[in-house]
């Protein structure tokens, strides 16, 4: 990174960093990013990994992807496998750096035993409830654990029966011995170590206790030695702690922990319990499904990493936890596909057009380049022939006064091709509109003028109706309809699920789409950006995903 770029992303963390490259208190950086494998990673994972990992790479420095895997009830070798892929798909690379906190189940063992004795850590009888009672409140000081002052020989025997299963879970626990009188609740002798007999993902029936997570987070930094530990603002109060633990332990080093903001994104919720249970309900497809905000549902929807990652670049790294606009992320989302997403025709509300002065087995072949700006891309080709699909919304029997699309007596040009004029329009015997008859001015191929001078301002996308393929394609829209729907606590998230988030309707993509690949995208001229469904799709049955729209309509049809 050239100084240029230095001072166009600075920041508080970069700032910090600076002066300690400065000060020589540091000559290499070293970051890391820590999901638990307890469910896919979302919006907020992305934007928390890339600081660690952008810091990472513009100081030439190293950084490590390691699983705080302390709690095995809730974590699936499932969740380790996709958080990597999806971290791959952002482009990030650890190397050789993949860790995992059980790894150092040995050593945070050891580390316990050394906490004990020197008098740091008790094995503590209080049930759950007991301690939650000793604990105190905010404004009252917790009261000490008749327990708290057992030997250290007492403590050694009962960590060790701890470790050997001679007690059941809930039975004790271990406890780091700090201030019970202190104002930071997370101080007053936290838990290091509890009992749960249940198989891990990675170490299997090795242990039956396993470390706690505040333990565990810094002693694993140490070990890897990390030099500046980045979390989110949550975890500020826990930091008195992170720095408690690693000095009463000979650790290889001592982390800086250093938070910053998070942010929530309107229309949108980005709690693990919150997504997992609009999955088990089934109020969407899964944790894959296009409105969640789960990389794996974004990647499906036809999101693009350089658009997720230019999105959190944009957000800048703050003390403050923010609100952002959704519409935000989809700008960055539409800026990166309209600099790669070939250009193609596709009707997603089809509306008949029969052309009754063109021949009925002419078929005319018309072409145009798949991107105005990549040349490289090519050319494609699409047939013209008698009957053609236009938009359902491009035609209006009564229309109003700046209506430049097609309307009866109107002409319109179709895109790359002729200019028609609306002739008669045909209705079943419910007065639906189901096909319109029109004419062609042979004298207006592609590109050409009227002969006549007459002006034309209406240009209609439009698919060949024998030469088009069909596909499902499915309308994603935002999964809420208000924009911070945990914030009513009288209310069930679930009432203000959007049941517009999801239309699926069938239409018609021109032939150059037959041979799309799963994730591909493309931009279908005025209506937005699809791709390809990753699993539904097949070529003989295509699926699109609406990824956005080409502009932000939200606000003005919710206003």
């Amino acid at each position: 990174m050239n100084e240029k770029e230095k001072s166009e992303t600075t920041n508080f963390i970069r700032q910090i960093i600076d002066d300690d490259l400065k000060n020589a208190k540091h000559t290499e950086i070293h970051t890391r990013f820590p999901p638990e494998p307890n469910g896919y990673i979302h919006l907020g994972h992305v934007y928390a990994s890339s600081i660690s990992y952008g810091i990472a790479c513009d100081y030439n420095g190293s950084f490590n992807l390691r699983f705080d895997d302390t709690n095995p009830e809730k974590e699936e070798m499932e969740f380790i496998a996709s958080i990597q892929e999806d971290l791959k798909w952002l482009g990030f690379n650890w190397e050789d750096r993949l860790f995992y906190a059980s790894d150092y189940f040995d050593k945070l063992y050891e580390y316990a035993i050394d906490l004990i004795r020197n008098g740091k850590a008790y094995v503590c009888d209080l049930t759950a409830s007991e301690v939650r009672e000793y604990r105190g409140t905010l404004k009252k000081p917790g009261t000490n654990s008749p327990y708290r002052d057992r030997s250290v020989e007492e403590n050694l025997e009962l960590f060790e029966k701890m470790k050997s299963g001679k007690f059941d879970e809930g039975r004790c626990t271990l406890r780091a011995k700090i201030d019970m009188s202190s104002p930071n609740m997370n101080m007053r002798d936290p838990a290091v170590y509890r009992i749960k007999k249940i198989e891990h993902p990675k170490s299997g029936n090795k242990w039956c206790i396993y470390p706690m997570y505040d333990y565990t987070h810094c002693i694993s930094d140490a070990l890897e030695k990390i030099t500046h530990s980045l979390c989110s603002l949550e975890f500020e109060d826990h930091r008195p702690l992170y720095d408690w633990y690693l000095d009463q332990l000979k650790v290889p080093c001592h982390p800086q922990q250093i938070e910053f903001g998070r942010f929530n994104l309107d229309y949108t919720i980005m709690s693990k319990r919150h997504l997992q249970r609009l999955v088990e309900e089934k109020h969407v497809n899964g944790w894959d499904d296009p409105r969640m905000p789960t990389v794996v549902g974004m990647r499906r929807r036809g999101y693009t990493p350089e658009g997720l990652l230019d999105f959190c670049k944009r957000l800048g790294v703050t003390k403050k936890t923010t609100s952002i606009d959704f519409k935000y992320l989809e700008q960055c989302i539409r800026e990166d596909l309209s600099k790669k997403a070939p250009r193609v025709m596709g009707v997603v509300n089809p509306l008949k057009v029969v052309i009754t002065n063109w021949p009925e087995e002419k078929v005319d072949t018309c072409k145009n380049a798949f991107h105005p700006e990549i040349p490289d891309l090519g050319e494609r080709e699409f047939p013209m022939t008698r009957e053609i699909y236009i938009e359902r919304d491009d035609f209006l029997e009564i229309p109003p006064k700046k209506f430049f699309r097609l309307a009866p007596g109107k002409e319109v040009r179709l895109r790359y091709s002729w200019i028609i004029k609306c002739e008669e329009v045909v209705k079943n015997d419910q007065g639906e509109i189901t096909e319109l008859k029109c004419t062609y001015d042979e004298h207006t191929r592609p590109g050409e003028s009227p002969a006549d001078g007459r002006k034309v301002k209406g240009v209609l996308h439009w698919v060949s109706a024998s030469g088009g393929i069909p596909a499902e394609i499915r309308l994603y829209d935002r999964l809420f309809t208000v924009s911070n729907p945990a914030t009513d606590k009288a209310k069930d998230i679930v009432e203000f699920i959007n049941q517009d988030s999801c239309n699926i309707v069938h239409g018609f993509v021109e032939p150059s789409l037959i041979s799309a690949k799963n994730e591909e995208s493309f931009q279908f001229e005025r209506l937005g950006y699809f791709c390809i469904d990753r699993h539904d799709s097949r070529p003989d049955k295509l699926v699109f995903n609406r990824t956005v729209t080409l502009r932000d309509s939200w606000t003005k049809i919710n206003k």
